[in-house]
């Protein structure tokens, strides 16, 4: 029995488990080494992290609309 929603186009949400992981796998981003421009690699993996969460949320966003 169908309630109405599509089930086409969900694998496309399992994309935004990845900056999820990225996130929480503190590991691979507990360092001060590598600096870009005297920024520690904390903080700036931090910030392309969060630009990297916004494209994705946005690929997820328009291919999950298309469906």
């Amino acid at each position: 029995m169908s309630n109405g929603t599509p089930k086409q186009g969900r694998g496309w949400y399992w994309l935004l488990v990845l900056p999820c992981l990225a996130a929480v796998w503190v590991p691979s981003y507990n360092s001060v080494e590598p600096t870009l421009a005297g920024i520690p690699f904390f903080y700036w993996y931090q910030l392309l992290l969060v630009l990297v969460t916004a494209a994705v949320t946005a690929v997820v966003y328009f291919a999950a609309e298309h469906r």
